[in-house]
């Protein structure tokens, strides 16, 4: 059995499809999934925040029980929990990959964009 990870928003509309792209991309069995809405906003700008070690204690359980060995940060067009425009949010999304690759040296994590037809590409990643 192989895990992964993904850090994505709330929106029923990215599930399917970020599960479908990390299963084929990663060839891992299983994508353990975390959900809160903008959770790229979140990781950016509250590191500290109560919102952001909740995230990081469900992290934990998926590397360490699981051994998850890639975790995936996802943004989305029309994202109603982080109402930011695009430019926007792939710089909230870059500083989130790097603020979660310096929590797990050792683990891949990669930044993923899903566009407005729901397609699911990889805008950026970061090993530490």
């Amino acid at each position: 059995m192989s895990f992964c990870t993904a850090i994505n928003c709330m929106d029923g509309r990215t599930q399917l499809p970020v599960n479908v792209y990390l299963r084929e991309q990663l060839d891992v069995d299983y994508v353990d999934t975390i959900t809160e809405p903008g959770p790229v906003r979140i990781l950016a700008e509250e590191p500290d925040g109560e919102t952001t070690k909740s995230i990081l204690r469900r992290i934990d359980v998926s590397v360490k029980k699981h051994g998850s060995q890639c975790i995936a940060v996802v943004a989305h067009y029309d994202c109603t929990g982080n109402p930011a425009a695009e430019a926007e949010q792939r710089g909230q999304l870059d500083l989130a990959v790097r603020f979660i690759a310096a929590q797990y040296p050792g683990v891949r994590v990669l930044g993923l964009w899903v566009d407005s037809d729901w397609a699911v590409a990889q805008a950026c990643q970061a090993w530490d």
